[in-house]
């Protein structure tokens, strides 16, 4: 029996909040689990309000979400896992793979993956105590692909329900390709179910990294999900076929996002900036994705942008099987 592929909405901050997560459920679905942006405790080891309200269940109903946590000691991680817990999150997953210099340089994300040894000592005091299950998503190595290659062994003694790996070192941030011959590599190292990540797409580029590895059978996908919505239901139907009303639903789907943030942010300038910043990849659906995202960025008011915004709908969607976004996540 041929196993459908689960997929996996990538944390991206910034995009992939409670907001996008209720919208894109709603008119897209086809996503299996969710991942929240990362929590992490501040200096006074309080959770910012943003971060709270993200992971309310209330804000969350329908979707399957996995919590993400940034921390790099024991204390605020069981914190974090007992706050979660008792919040009916009864899986959580830490983030090894930020590669963002301002979280790096604390020590935290991906700058673990330098200090193997650091991340066997928090798991061996956390796990004991821990009510959650728990995942792991990381990087192949802050700097070289080695780190992972040294790390995936060692964890191999923990209970983990699975391993996120982006096939991108910390060092390469978004540019160049996912390094496919480095994850294969992952492979022969982990006993544990690991989930590929990166450069994700397509429906083709899909189709040949399942061809690839085929005992994989979930995918992480961020950016290329949130260029192209569809593209969800394209990997879960073997089909690159848009439906006859896709401009409908995603103009439905567009309304309703704005009108989630529009209750939550205060004025207009607020909603048009964070209206706007989604077109960065919502462009890419278009057949003229510099034109698109142009016409939007041109706008100054809410009239101009929704006016923006049917014009990309007349203009026309992406061809099929067009690439969508470039290889971030």
């Amino acid at each position: 029996m041929i196993l459908q592929p689960q997929i996996y909405l990538a944390p991206l901050q910034g995009f992939t909040d409670f907001h996008f997560r209720d919208a894109y459920q709603k008119y897209f679905g086809n996503v299996d689990q969710y991942f929240s942006p990362w929590i992490k405790l501040d200096g006074e080891g309080k959770l910012k309000n943003s971060q709270i309200r993200d992971i309310r269940p209330e804000n969350n109903q329908g979707v399957k979400l996995i919590p993400q946590v940034m921390c790099n000691n024991s204390v605020d991680f069981l914190y974090l896992a007992n706050y979660l817990f008792d919040l009916g999150y009864e899986e959580i997953n830490w983030n090894l793979g930020c590669p963002h210099p301002m979280i790096t340089k604390r020590g935290l994300g991906s700058a673990l993956l330098k200090n193997p040894e650091k991340i066997i000592s928090t798991l061996d005091k956390i796990l004991p105590k821990m009510q959650n299950k728990l995942s792991i998503k990381m990087r192949l190595g802050f700097e070289n692909e080695d780190e992972s290659v040294n790390l995936l062994p060692l964890l191999n003694n923990y209970p983990l329900t699975e391993i996120i790996i982006h096939a991108r070192t910390a060092a390469q941030m978004y540019k160049g390709k996912a390094n496919t011959d480095a994850f294969e590599n992952c492979i022969g190292q982990s006993k544990h179910k690991l989930v590929y990540n990166g450069d994700l797409n397509s429906l083709k580029m899909f189709k040949e990294l399942s061809v690839r590895f085929p005992q994989i059978n979930s995918w992480m996908v961020g950016r290329g999900l949130i260029a192209n919505p569809f593209l969800g239901s394209m990997i879960k139907n073997d089909s690159d076929k848009l439906p006859q009303n896709h401009k409908k639903v995603f103009l439905d789907f567009h309304h309703h996002l704005m009108e989630s943030y529009a209750s939550h942010l205060s004025g207009e300038k607020h909603l048009l900036i964070k209206m706007i910043s989604f077109w960065e990849y919502f462009s890419n659906s278009f057949k003229d994705a510099h034109k698109a995202h142009k016409r939007i960025k041109k706008a100054k008011t809410l009239i101009a942008y929704n006016e923006a915004v049917k014009m990309n709908l007349n203009s026309g969607f992406m061809d099929s099987g067009q690439k969508t976004v470039d290889g971030r996540q």
